[in-house]
Formats: structure tokens, C-alpha cells, sequence
């Protein structure tokens, strides 16, 4: 389940993949907690997941080879760490082409037509 204070739980679904990818490109390895919290800190507190998604999406981009899994003791407890393949970091570089050509796109329908004018 997601939980958003400011945009619909349809937006958030569609962009997930691209937020954790995007992060793990810029910050190396991540795990969980701290993907939760780096998403909250960088949206200020406007997207805010639950374990329900963030969990099930890291599994399956795992699963798609996008992801690979280092586990590490810290604090006596087992901690996953996830980090970008090669895979993983094409499909970033199409994911955010790919959502930057869709917000001009609907910028352009959005925006009103001044050339009528």
C-alpha cells in the first residue's frame, strides 16, 4: 500500500521503479529504511511508501536482473543491501528518458495554447 500526502496512489505506482533506480544510480547501494527515508527527505514528506510497495518492487527488480542483493550484519541484524546491474542502470537511463519525454508531453496538453492567441 502506498501512502501519499499530495499526488494520487495511480501517479507513485507508475513512477516506483524509476525513483528506486534513479536513487540507487546517484547513491550506489541502498537498502530499504534508508530508500524510504531518502524518498520522504528529497519529495519533502509529498511521496511517502509503505514497506507493502517499496519491498515487493526492490524483489522484482531483483527478479528482472536489475538489481543485485549484498546482505551485511549490522547492529546484529541482517541488513540487504541493493545495488544497480548493468541491466539496471540501462534501464534507468530509458526509464528516465522515457518519463522526461512523458512530462513534456503533457506539458504540452496541459499548458495553455498561446500561439492561437
Amino acid at each position: 500500500m502506498y501512502i501519499c500526502t499530495m499526488y494520487s496512489k495511480e501517479l507513485v505506482k507508475g513512477t516506483l521503479n524509476v525513483i528506486v533506480l534513479n536513487l540507487l544510480a546517484e547513491n550506489g547501494r541502498m537498502y530499504g529504511y534508508e530508500i524510504f527515508s531518502r524518498v520522504k527527505e528529497v519529495t519533502d514528506e509529498k511521496i511517502l511508501l509503505k514497506d507493502g510497495s517499496l519491498y515487493p518492487a526492490l524483489q522484482k527488480l531483483t527478479k528482472l536482473g536489475m538489481l543485485t542483493v549484498e546482505e551485511e550484519i549490522v547492529g546484529g541484524r541482517k541488513r540487504k543491501y541493493y545495488k544497480l546491474t548493468e541491466e539496471g542502470r540501462v534501464r534507468n537511463h530509458e526509464y528516465l528518458a522515457e518519463i522526461k519525454d512523458f512530462f513534456q508531453t503533457m506539458n504540452k496538453i496541459l499548458s495553455p495554447n498561446t500561439s492561437n492567441a
